[in-house]
């Protein structure tokens, strides 16, 4: 009885750790603590490990894997160890690292010190799977580069995978295991291997920021195993993915920006430069300096960070795709800085058609200023600024200092600017406005007294991809229309209010010289829907084609516009109409 009642005691002690991690600290507390991730902004992601040196080629095979590569082609666990032999590290530099990392403007840096393969990039006692006993690296590779972001002014942060391991006996593995060698208790696995290894390298490098993931199985009892080695580090930074109840300080949305951010709450969005977070050798698709400017701006226009991938070769080389980029990014911030560091969440409930807005409140209080990151440079010299008519604002570009002239129509400013954008990828306007600026707008449309949804392509996200770009929007107000629409990989989506669950008609304004077809999708939607688009007698011609009918739940749905691929040709849409379907 009495070890019955000394584990229940145990067990509820670990278990209030779960929950009592920065429970009792005030919204100042937090705030002090959480300013600097607020203030930074932008960081640097590393994924780095064993799985670098083959750069996604396994047995003259490449099934598209970065980090993933021995889960993808199910590699025995002997046999992925013996890769270990080929990750050198030998022309690994971390203080060209971190110098590249200043140069794109990045405030942080996080680093896998063990991601999903098991592989720590420093010397753990709890095994021997690690850098330096089962490398060619023989080495602690996280160390220096500590050290380096330290002495050049860059908070630090690690990313540890706690649930996934598929090397070490009992790790857990979301799509099953394939190998013996992997079978064995998880609880044991998360006692012996996971949980003193991040007592490690808390009290090895003492990280700003520990990155958890994927929680797979995670109970509070499991949760209490870490963060019971997290209570004597009160400034640390945790994002959400730990699991077992622990909320953590920030969301962590992967490879999408949400549409609205999380109102009120830290998040950062974490995106890779390519299709892959781990180096993968064919893979060379990287994201142009203009996408990454429009990312950067979008994601702090809504309060959040940008945590931007790089995936080093096994040698220990940043691709020079990568470096490229991050320095069009860097001498972007270098002048355009003060838009972005410090900045909070705009206002606004529904997205801008021109570009994105940050905003500072005046130290002295009353008034703000406003930063608006022009995309799409007006064609008719006319930028509109909703809910912010205000008599006695003073507009300026942000680099040349020039005054922009502005006059006042109703609740809107309405800025004057010249014929061409002073930035070819991102242009910036500051706003000193006499007050804030307060939008009660709510931030998707609702249905009218009808229960029809009139859907602006304004409100539409405009996916693109990593070498295309995305649709380019033309006009102005109703007559606004994405096209031409060339690249087939391309999509469009719209959310919007539905007061309950139920099926639509989904319909758009579509100008088309070919018939072709479109895909229409969402999380309810199976099968997606196959849309035959008519012909409608040229690209300026432009009729309301019916799209089919979708089921989408109550509260804040959505739906996809995706192209067909077999026989595509440019079209353009318009307005998008959803309305209650019929009783079939």
């Amino acid at each position: 009885m009495k070890k019955i009642i000394l584990a229940f005691t145990l067990f509820s002690s670990l278990l209030a750790n779960v929950f009592a991690l920065n429970a009792n600290e005030t919204k100042e507390q937090r705030d002090q603590r959480m300013a600097w991730f607020r203030d930074a902004r932008f960081g640097m992601f590393i994924h780095w490990g064993v799985y670098s040196a083959p750069g996604g080629i396994y047995q003259g095979k490449d099934l598209g894997a970065g980090e993933w590569l021995m889960n993808h082609h199910k590699i025995p666990v002997a046999d992925y160890k013996a890769l270990g032999k080929d990750f050198t590290a030998a022309k690994y530099d971390p203080e060209s690292w971190v110098a590249l990392a200043k140069r794109a403007g990045m405030r942080y840096m996080v680093i896998t010190a063990k991601h999903h393969d098991g592989f720590a990039l420093y010397d753990s006692a709890a095994s021997d799977w690690n850098a330096v006993k089962a490398s060619a690296a023989k080495r602690d590779l996280i160390a220096p580069l500590e050290k380096a972001a330290r002495a050049q002014g860059l908070h630090f942060g690690l990313y540890y995978s706690q649930s996934q391991d598929w090397v070490h006996a009992g790790g857990e593995n979301f799509h099953g295991k394939w190998d013996q060698a992997q079978a064995g208790d998880y609880d044991q696995y998360l006692s012996k291997i996971a949980a003193p290894q991040i007592e490690e390298i808390m009290t090895k490098f003492k990280p700003d920021i520990l990155w958890w993931d994927t929680p797979v199985k995670m109970t509070p009892a499991r949760s209490a195993l870490f963060t019971q080695h997290l209570v004597k580090y009160p400034n640390l930074v945790m994002n959400d993915r730990l699991g077992g109840g622990v909320r953590g300080d920030c969301r962590t949305p992967e490879g999408h920006i949400p549409p609205r951010g999380y109102p009120g709450e830290d998040f950062e969005v974490c995106m890779t430069m390519n299709n892959t977070w781990g180096y993968r050798s064919r893979n060379t698709n990287w994201l142009p300096t203009r996408m990454l400017l429009q990312m950067l701006t979008d994601i702090s226009s809504k309060g959040g960070n940008f945590l931007l991938n790089v995936g080093p070769t096994g040698d220990g080389i940043i691709p020079q795709g990568s470096i490229d980029s991050l320095e069009g990014v860097g001498k972007w911030l270098n002048l355009n800085g003060e838009s972005i560091y410090g900045t909070q969440a705009a206002p606004f409930a529904k997205r801008l058609p021109w570009g994105r807005v940050t905003r500072k409140p005046d130290a002295t209080g009353g008034g703000e200023t406003m930063y608006l990151h022009v995309w799409e440079w007006p064609k008719n010299g006319k930028l509109t600024m909703p809910h912010a008519g205000q008599e006695g604002t003073k507009a300026n570009f942000l680099v040349s200092k020039a005054a922009v002239p502005t006059t006042v129509s109703g609740d809107k400013l309405v800025l004057s600017v010249p014929p061409t954008a002073p930035d070819a990828d991102v242009s910036v306007i500051v706003l000193h406005l006499p007050k804030m600026v307060v939008d009660n707008d709510t931030p998707f449309e609702s249905p009218d007294a009808n229960g029809v949804v009139t859907l602006n392509i304004i409100e539409a996200e405009r996916l693109g991809t990593y070498d295309s770009g995305t649709i380019q929007m033309n006009g102005e107000g109703a007559e606004a229309y994405i096209g031409p629409w060339t690249d087939t990989r391309w999509n469009l989506k719209y959310y919007f209010k539905a007061p309950k669950a139920q099926e639509w008609l989904i319909q758009a304004e579509i100008a088309a010289a070919e018939p072709v077809g479109l895909i229409i999708s969402s999380d309810w939607q199976i099968p997606k829907i196959q849309a035959a688009v008519p012909a409608t007698g040229g690209e300026n011609v432009w009729k309301t084609v019916d799209l089919g009918r979708i089921k989408l739940w109550a509260g804040e749905p959505y739906i996809v516009i995706q192209a067909e691929a077999k026989g595509w040709q440019p079209i353009r849409i318009r307005n998008v109409t959803i309305r209650p379907a019929p009783k079939e």
